[in-house]
């Protein structure tokens, strides 16, 4: 990891930018991509299968035969450890579900908000080196609570053609058997367009890498809506003298060994910290089983020396991380001010991975800089939300000669005659 002291403020927004493929050629592969699906379906998921997986699929879909085979090759401890981690995620998504009330916004008229959840919605789970049966929970549960009536699964089969058995066997714990063996860039576009096996979706959900990432933004550009940019991993630490190098050494390396893309971000007022943590990072790697990953992420990431925890708190915000963790004497007074960030964890034990896997929150959440904008999924993600209104005779009086005068003033003739009709009936009532 590089180390930049003090540097300028000017220069904090360049040093907050992602490592990023360049756009233009990527855009061209991913257009080339979305294209051949659209215009023949199957066929060009299955070709691109063996392209850039390496797997020969005959049946895309996974057969009830396969998750049975799957539910039982789970140990029954790590079956728990999902059970446990579903129920603290469902808890906290129910809690999103709050009814809204009716509101009398002038005597005679009535008007509220009803949340109806998305028909059918899209899921994309990343498969390959890492298959992350986590994200079921975190999407499935959420589309479940929203009242979804169909959910769908995508991901990518490992090289024996088959789904992850941990992915599936989650899966059916979250009541979803329409599972694809699909990744990439042509699972996104299967689920925008649809193929002879896929249905179109409303919607896409799902973090992925950045092919996967991207897909889903030029897809958004034709109307299919995506939860959120949602790309390679990341986390920023805000630690100072107390902060305990060897837990921070662990949370920059949970976020490193995601994937080559990955980057990770130590902020600190404390050049003595900088140097325990590498040490330690240096330590910790030699165990992990991908510390090859991991070491190619550390190269993509860097720690900041700054004046004091306001100015790295300052740095974190303008970086908009994925995820923050704040591991200093004056956490939750720091926690405070966080503006920009995906999910925050406050305090030396709040590792990240804990909102990964089973705290309750959602761990998908937006990368690159898009939580200045984007917040993490959450239960409304999979809603839509209705208008409702009930003007009776009365509020059409009160606010019917407003309407008439604002209509005219847009010269919208036809807007104006649908009230002046109105109230022309009920002044021309007799007894009036």
């Amino acid at each position: 990891m590089k180390l930049y002291r003090y540097p300028e403020k000017e220069s904090w927004p360049s040093l907050a930018l992602r490592p990023e493929l360049k756009k233009e050629s990527l855009d061209t592969l991913l257009t080339d991509i979305i294209n051949n699906v659209r215009a023949d379906g199957d066929t060009s998921l299955r070709k691109y299968s063996i392209e850039f997986d390496g797997v020969s699929v005959k049946e895309l879909r996974v057969t009830d035969a396969e998750i049975k085979e799957a539910i039982e090759s789970v140990p029954e401890d790590l079956k728990n450890a999902i059970r446990i981690a579903k129920e603290n995620i469902e808890k906290f998504h129910n809690n999103q579900v709050i009814p809204e009330p009716e509101t009398e916004t002038t005597a005679g008229i009535k008007c509220w908000r009803k949340s109806i959840g998305m028909d059918i919605v899209g899921l994309y789970i990343p498969g390959g080196t890492a298959p992350l049966f986590s994200t079921v929970l975190m999407l499935a549960i959420p589309a479940r609570i929203a009242g979804c009536r169909r959910i769908v699964i995508c991901t990518p089969p490992s090289k024996n053609g088959k789904v992850n058995p941990v992915l599936l066997f989650t899966a059916y714990l979250t009541g979803v058997n329409e599972i694809y063996k699909i990744g990439g860039a042509q699972a996104i576009a299967a689920m925008a367009y649809g193929t002879e096996t896929i249905p179109v979706v409303n919607k896409i959900f799902g973090p992925g890498n950045q092919y996967v990432t991207r897909a889903k933004q030029l897809v958004q550009l034709d109307g299919v809506a995506i939860d959120m940019p949602a790309g390679p991993s990341e986390v920023l630490v805000i630690a100072d003298k107390s902060a305990k190098p060897e837990f921070v050494a662990s949370d920059l390396l949970s976020q490193a060994e995601h994937g080559t893309d990955s980057q990770v971000v130590l902020l600190t007022d404390n050049e003595t910290l900088v140097n325990s943590v590498r040490k330690e990072i240096s330590k910790q790697m030699e165990l992990l089983s991908r510390k090859e990953i991991a070491s190619v992420s550390l190269g993509n990431s860097y720690s900041v020396l700054l004046n004091d925890m306001d100015e790295c708190l300052e740095f974190s915000n303008c970086y908009a991380p994925e995820h923050l963790i704040i591991s200093t004497e004056n956490a939750l007074a720091l926690a405070d001010k966080v503006i920009n960030a995906g999910s925050v964890f406050i305090g030396e034990y709040s590792c990240e991975s804990a909102g990964d896997y089973a705290s309750g929150t959602n761990h998908t959440l937006p990368t690159n800089g898009y939580a200045r904008s984007y917040s993490g999924v959450s239960t409304e993600s999979f809603m839509k939300k209705i208008t409702f209104q009930e003007v009776t005779r009365e509020g059409l009086m009160k606010i019917g000669n407003a309407i008439e005068l604002m209509a005219e003033a847009e010269n919208l003739d036809a807007h104006k005659n649908a009230v002046s009709i109105r109230l022309k009936k009920i002044y021309d009532e007799p007894g009036r």
